[in-house]
């Protein structure tokens, strides 16, 4: 996975940082995995702007991907590493010994022609999903399931990963990408290995018109907007607009969202940083 720089041969190129995308190995996607992604503009069923800021954007089919894993005791063979534009990870695309197809999301480091297993009596190698009651303590994992049967629900983005710390009883504590350390079922699944394409966070598209591409529309900041629009709004010259919140007068900057009550609280052993 590297990064690739552009001379600035143009303003938009001069900032231009992306991937190379050089892990790439199908130009095509698997078309019997593909399903419809209908884009809505940020509007409602009545044509309504209910969300801001998002529309436009190049047209986009969806990759059914496999978060379950439950094809247990049946080998599959890494086919493609492909790019999707769902998400920031690359996704690979299995070929089962039973002739069925799925994708998975690539962990660093899978290769084309790689074997993978799920299920018990897995060993803990790279692309390979085990229980967390197997996991080695120490291990890094992604793809984490919260609930047994569910399908992976954590650690699913780009170059993340959570570490299996310890077991107490039937949990399994692990280290959360976020720095909370919490409990998790040992019947869930998780898959061996980080998440693929670590160095997207040091990507830059170099103009606004590739967030245009994204579907994301220009974002006006709260402070310049009018009283009436926003509780930032108004003043004389440059304001810096008082308490920092939201259009809806919500505070910002470090304000606790999270309910005081929430029934996950009990599996938290040590909250996010």
């Amino acid at each position: 996975m590297a990064l690739k720089k552009y001379k600035p041969t143009t303003p938009g190129q001069r900032f231009k940082i992306i991937s190379a995308f050089d892990d790439i190995t199908a130009k095509k996607p698997e078309k019997s995995l593909l399903g419809k992604k209908r884009s809505t503009g940020g509007r409602n069923n009545e044509g309504r702007m209910t969300i801001r800021n998002v529309g436009g954007g190049h047209k986009q089919r969806y990759r059914i991907i496999d978060f379950k894993r439950d094809k247990e005791g049946v080998q599959g063979t890494v086919k493609t590493i492909e790019y999707d534009p769902n998400r920031t990870a690359r996704i690979a695309l299995i070929h089962y010994a039973d002739g069925e197809k799925r994708y998975i999301i690539a962990p660093q480091g899978l290769t084309v022609g790689q074997k993978i297993n799920s299920g018990k009596g897995v060993a803990p190698e790279v692309g390979n999903t085990m229980y967390l009651s197997e996991v080695p303590f120490g291990t890094v994992i992604h793809n984490i399931e919260l609930r047994p049967g569910q399908g992976a629900k954590m650690a699913r983005s780009a170059g993340s990963y959570a570490q299996l710390m310890s077991r107490d009883g039937k949990f399994a504590i692990i280290k959360m990408p976020s720095g909370e350390t919490r409990m998790i079922l040992q019947t869930c699944k998780a898959t061996i290995g980080m998440v693929s394409n670590g160095d997207h966070q040091l990507e830059k598209s170099g103009k606004a018109g590739r967030n245009r591409w994204l579907g994301r529309r220009p974002r006006v900041r709260g402070v310049v907007m009018n009283p009436v629009d926003h509780p930032m709004g108004g003043g004389e010259g440059r304001a810096s607009g008082g308490h920092p919140r939201s259009r809806k007068g919500l505070p910002a900057k470090g304000y606790k969202t999270r309910a005081k009550k929430k029934a996950s609280s009990r599996y938290i052993i040590e909250k996010r940083k």
